[in-house]
């Protein structure tokens, strides 16, 4: 089981991850696709990604509107698994073109 980081761990993590906030026990990330189904092709990436690491984010598709919700249930609460992909989302998106 991964390590559930403390409140300052999670603020300092965060400084290397402009787009996401924290939100409780998850970090969040909405991004803008450029089409619909640039969206879908950066859900399908994640998807792979998450896939890879044995670790699965929520996603939540709206129209071009993609958001992206992080924890790790297993440690109630956010541990570095969870930055970890959420770098790789970043990177994904930025492929994509999502804003």
């Amino acid at each position: 089981m991964a390590d559930r980081l403390d409140d300052s761990a999670v603020t300092a993590r965060l400084k290397d991850l402009p787009h996401w906030a924290r939100d409780g026990d998850r970090i969040r990330r909405s991004v803008t696709a450029p089409s619909f189904m640039a969206g879908i092709d950066l859900v399908g990436e994640v998807a792979r990604s998450a896939e890879e690491a044995d670790h699965h984010p929520d996603i939540d598709i709206r129209w071009r509107t993609v958001t992206f919700t992080l924890t790790t249930h297993s440690a109630g609460g956010l541990t570095e698994r969870d930055f970890a992909l959420a770098a790789r989302i970043d990177q994904a998106a930025a492929r994509h073109g999502a804003r």
